[in-house]
């Protein structure tokens, strides 16, 4: 017999969590599939900006971390600082994060399965996946979505790819800030994750080793001098993924799977927060159509200022020149960061 249930959400990270959370407090019978096994970790720089941290605690969801205050550019022995006006940022261990977020979307009665999705079809009243039944489908399964994938949704790939890689590191925060070291062809974000703990993620435009990375960021190369690495390596990449839209009939695409740009501005979980719940507004009120043209609104400052900044600092004499300029211009770079940590679609 065909189990029915009326939403299916591909991908158990935070996007899908978080658009399963909406769906089970709407009244909706809810199921998450996620093949990985116990917390699902990913290469990410894991702050969650001040709006971002206000629509998690909204939904009710407070997991611990360590607070931040702003951001800080850093090029050598120039630095630049930007504080946020409207409260603390707060970085948090994925896991951690994925942890608070099972215990709620669970407490909302909706069930989480370790398994993948397989054959899918679909037709005008219900997706089938696998012998269960949905009357939608969301794919929230990441950078590289399988689900994406398999419908037809990916296009040509990005000239111009973006690697990162990212470890902790035992040793308690030295910034208030989130600081972003710059260098010629890489740049780290460097969080504050714990008391005694900081996430190091570095994006670069080529392949290539932690060490080397961060070989080439020698002030923070000298600040970790003696600090115990304390998680794997994780890596990600290409990160610009280009999609052709973000509904098919009755799957819709939410996250890192409905398109990405870079993690220049930090602004990941922001915007998964804000599409899950614009995803499960539109089916609820049963245009799902409705999602492609509200995933435009909600994302078109992230677009814009991500691609304008992309290529403004891809050449290296701009790369050279920009915490000089965010120091010779404070009012740009405080509203630019200031901006960014107001909720999405503000």
């Amino acid at each position: 017999m065909t189990r029915r249930v009326d939403l299916l959400v591909a991908g158990g990270g935070p996007a899908g969590l978080v658009t399963a959370l909406h769906a089970a407090r709407a009244g909706l019978d809810v199921e998450v599939w996620e093949p990985r096994p116990g917390a699902v970790d990913k290469a990410c720089g894991e702050g969650l900006m001040p709006g971002a941290l206000a629509d998690l605690l909204e939904l009710g969801v407070d997991p611990p971390g360590h607070a931040f205050h702003g951001i800080r550019y850093v090029a050598g022995e120039r630095r630049a600082d930007a504080a946020f006006r409207a409260g603390a940022g707060r970085g948090i261990r994925r896991t951690t994060l994925h942890g608070a977020l099972i215990a709620a979307v669970t407490a909302a009665g909706a069930r989480v399965e370790q398994r993948a999705v397989g054959d899918l079809r679909q037709d005008d009243e219900a997706v089938v996946v696998d012998g269960v039944r949905a009357r939608h489908l969301v794919a929230a399964d990441g950078l590289h979505s399988p689900v994406r994938r398999g419908l037809g949704l990916d296009p040509a790939p990005a000239r111009h790819r973006r690697y990162g890689v990212r470890r902790h590191f035992r040793t308690a925060p030295w910034s208030p800030f989130v600081e972003v070291h710059w260098a010629p062809d890489v740049e780290a974000y460097v969080t504050p994750v714990a008391d005694d703990l900081v996430g190091v993620a570095v994006l670069a435009s080529s392949r290539g080793t932690f060490p080397d990375r961060l070989a080439a960021l020698p002030g923070l190369e000298a600040l970790l001098d003696g600090a115990e690495p304390a998680s794997a390596v994780r890596g990600a990449g290409p990160l610009r993924q280009r999609v052709r839209r973000r509904v098919a009939g009755r799957v819709l695409l939410v996250g890192d799977a409905a398109g990405y740009v870079d993690a220049l501005t930090g602004e990941g979980l922001a915007l998964a927060f804000a599409q899950a719940g614009a995803a499960v507004r539109a089916i609820t009120d049963g245009a799902p159509q409705r999602y492609d043209r509200e995933w435009a609104r909600l994302t078109r400052r992230y677009r814009w200022l991500t691609g304008a900044l992309l290529l403004g600092t891809r050449p290296r004499p701009a790369r050279r020149a920009l915490v000089p300029a965010a120091r010779m211009l404070p009012p740009l770079f405080d509203g630019a960061v200031n901006g960014l940590a107001r909720p999405v679609g503000a």
